[in-house]
């Protein structure tokens, strides 16, 4: 960008969860590493845990495509929040109604109206090592203990939900080493691709609390596809029930699998929360 030009943005949030929105779906390019730092730093740009791009649909019957970039300038898979968002900005530009197929990274979802939120379709959780991807692990298991450098043996179990993800369950999240565990794990040859690390508590098996240390983030205060990842980590662990309520810091997410094959959706809020212009 040259010295004089101008970005338009919206700044959205999901459970505080909070992003810039870029609407891309003309020709213009995508954010570069720069940008994206610029945009995300809380105390020189508008301060974002990731940038979310809206952009012109590739997939036949999908209403729009968008992009997911990290504070650090990194391309993101997938993100649940995010996609509520998108949601609700598409439909208050007048694109969308309150049912329509986005176009992620990961592949094609289904969003519909759930009260003041939406519900997104986050697919099938993939538990097989190679589709997370995790390396130097031949089958999948419902919990691996592995050694982590300069923290021991860390019991965890993996998915990826279109990003890979590693869930520990916790006594209690307030006191969870969430900063150190979860750098070690991302920085850890298990995950060849880094990792993002969840801290679960079960409650009750309708009710987990849920701390997430996003990959190219840090500890967030809501991460969607973190929260799809507890829950069909401890499902399937039997820990929890196939309907549960996932309270993050920044407020509480729907998620529901309803066995094994099928798709696991997710629902929450999506808020705005101002537009501006960007003046490089």
């Amino acid at each position: 960008m040259s010295a004089t030009s101008s970005l338009r943005f919206t700044k959205m949030h999901g459970a505080g969860n909070d992003f810039v929105v870029l609407d891309l779906r003309g020709d213009a390019a995508p954010p570069d590493a720069e940008l994206c730092r610029a945009l995300a730093d809380r105390h020189t740009g508008v301060g974002c845990d990731q940038i979310l791009t809206v952009e012109a649909p590739r997939a036949a019957g999908a209403l729009a495509r968008y992009r997911i970039w990290n504070a650090d300038g990194s391309a993101s898979q997938q993100c649940g929040n995010g996609a509520r968002c998108v949601a609700a900005w598409l439909v208050r530009d007048g694109a969308g109604s309150d049912d329509f197929v986005l176009e992620s990274p990961a592949g094609l979802h289904a969003v519909a109206r759930a009260g003041a939120g939406y519900r997104i379709a986050m697919g099938v959780p993939e538990f097989a090592p190679a589709r997370i991807p995790t390396a130097g692990i031949a089958t999948p298991q419902a919990l691996y203990t592995l050694p982590v450098d300069g923290i021991g043996d860390v019991a965890f179990g993996a998915v990826s939900m279109g990003n890979p993800h590693a869930v520990i369950e916790v006594d209690d999240v307030d006191t969870a080493e969430v900063a150190r565990i979860g750098r070690a794990l991302q920085a850890s040859p298990w995950f060849p691709e880094s990792v993002n690390v969840g801290f679960t508590q079960v409650l009750a098996p309708d009710r987990i609390r849920l701390r997430v240390f996003e990959r190219g983030v840090g500890e967030t205060l809501a991460c969607g596809s973190g929260a799809c990842a507890a829950v069909a980590v401890l499902a399937r662990r039997g820990r929890t029930a196939r309907s549960v309520a996932v309270s993050l810091p920044g407020g509480t997410l729907q998620i529901d699998w309803p066995s094994d094959d099928a798709t696991l959706s997710m629902a929450g809020p999506a808020a705005f929360v101002f537009e501006g212009e960007l003046s490089r």
